[in-house]
């Protein structure tokens, strides 16, 4: 039977697996709610220094709820309640927070602030003390300003073998949070062959959610014909998550708004893998699919992976509040 000329063709089969775990970890959502519980607390607005996290689709989520997003504490009224990011902050900006009389709510990721307190140890012990991060990202930024002492910033493995210290035999490294697993381990070596004595943090400062996320995606990538990142482009953690799914040479895509994708540049693709970075909400994986399914018809596998359990306690200014799930995952 010849199919009549109106006939609508039938979509071509993806199947699509989802990584597990993706999207947000427990920093992230532990900054998220934070903000809300101030708003909650205090009321319309709250002032938030740089964005909470990584994620339009988070910020304006908070902003319609009535945060105020500001780059400088200059830009915050005296007096006003003021949230740090997830990022963590140099000490200048608490210097000049307290000489505005902001009443200040600090939700800089626990596990930044590990790093803090380690970069901080090595310099107390008379070492000069190597970041290995990447120049300008606000988590760097508020490392950088926080340690008494004198530090480098090492980007990568060409950087750390041009390196010039004071005293090769008082060394220390500390890393960002959010980097490849990868890059960080031939910089550390690189350091190492050059330092034989530099002293290290006693457990990884790469955080949890980071390294599951890159397990996942790096075994994903190679059963799959390509790989969708949703997250932001100036999410350090979405950027490493793409590159690490393309390093095993799978096409791989980094996803800020889901409706801007073309599904088109998938080819004749038969399966694709599907991950999120840390601040990525899932809501925007669920609108991925759908653009997805306007093209194809889908199949959808959940990959099995670690299982995180991890939560950070709330600061004290807002922790007696309870609180309904966050708003700002949706």
């Amino acid at each position: 039977m010849v199919a009549s000329c109106g006939a609508v063709p039938a979509k071509a089969r993806l199947t699509v697996l989802l990584a597990e775990p993706r999207g947000f970890c427990a920093g992230v959502e532990r900054a998220i709610e934070i903000v809300e519980r101030a708003l909650a607390i205090h009321g319309a607005p709250v002032y938030v220094r740089h964005e909470i996290v990584h994620n339009r689709r988070v910020v304006e989520s908070l902003e319609r709820q009535g945060a105020v997003f500001v780059e400088e504490v200059e830009e915050i009224p005296e007096g006003a309640v003021t949230v740090f990011s997830a990022h963590g902050v140099a000490r200048r900006v608490e210097r000049d927070a307290a000489g505005r009389s902001l009443q200040v709510i600090d939700a800089t990721c626990p596990l930044v602030s590990k790093v803090h307190k380690e970069a901080q140890r090595f310099a107390d012990q008379g070492r000069e003390v190597i970041l290995i991060g990447h120049a300008g990202h606000p988590e760097v930024v508020g490392t950088l300003g926080r340690v008494a002492g004198r530090m480098h910033l090492v980007a990568s493995v060409a950087e750390a073998e041009a390196l010039q210290v004071g005293d090769a035999q008082r060394l220390a490294y500390v890393t960002q949070t959010t980097l490849s697993l990868d890059d960080t381990r031939a910089i550390v070596a690189a350091l190492e062959r050059r330092f034989p004595g530099i002293l290290g943090p006693n457990t990884g400062d790469i955080c949890y959610a980071t390294q599951n996320r890159q397990t996942a995606v790096r075994a994903m990538a190679a059963r799959v014909d390509a790989v969708l990142v949703v997250g932001a482009a100036n999410s350090s953690n979405s950027n490493r998550l793409r590159e690490v799914a393309a390093s095993g040479g799978t096409p791989s895509f980094l996803i800020e708004r889901p409706e801007d994708f073309d599904p088109g540049v998938l080819g004749a693709a038969d399966v694709v893998g599907i991950t999120a970075g840390a601040s990525a909400p899932e809501v925007l994986v669920e609108e991925l699919l759908k653009r997805l399914a306007e093209r194809y018809d889908l199949t959808i596998q959940r990959v099995d992976g670690v299982a995180e359990n991890v939560h950070f306690r709330l600061p004290s200014e807002v922790e007696s509040l309870p609180m309904q799930a966050s708003s700002a995952k949706a």
